[in-house]
């Protein structure tokens, strides 16, 4: 079992940066790949990033590449999205996932219902 809880949110005008970290627990934690998502009111969830448990390979939205970064620290198990250049579309609930089946995949995965594991969320509010 893998437990996650998201953290970094907030409120922030368009144009600035935050950083959000997703906490993960359980001994197989360091062997998952990890995803965010983000959901906006009375919108589906949508993909935002991935990366894979060996740190080797990543995965964006064509919305936020360019502008966000996912990493990870093993040692730590804490999976980072370093958010610049926010805009207020990027105003979503972020959830972070973990996916417990990395063998089966070349590249982490950009679909909601490949990860196993979810976060409670956290709020980013991006003021015009």
């Amino acid at each position: 079992q893998v437990q996650l809880v998201e953290s970094g949110g907030g409120l922030v005008q368009a144009g600035g940066s935050l950083r959000l970290s997703c906490a993960g627990s359980g001994r197989t934690f360091m062997v998952c790949n990890v995803g965010w998502f983000r959901q906006a009111p009375g919108k589906v969830r949508e993909f935002v990033a991935a990366i894979k448990w060996r740190n080797d390979s990543s995965l964006y939205a064509d919305s936020v590449k360019g502008r966000f970064t996912i990493s990870r620290d093993n040692a730590k198990n804490t999976v980072y999205l370093q958010m610049n250049s926010l805009k207020p579309e990027d105003t979503a609930v972020y959830y972070c996932a973990a996916d417990r089946n990395p063998q089966f995949r070349l590249a982490p995965s950009s679909t909601w219902n490949d990860y196993d594991y979810w976060g409670q969320g956290t709020q980013v509010t991006v003021s015009s």
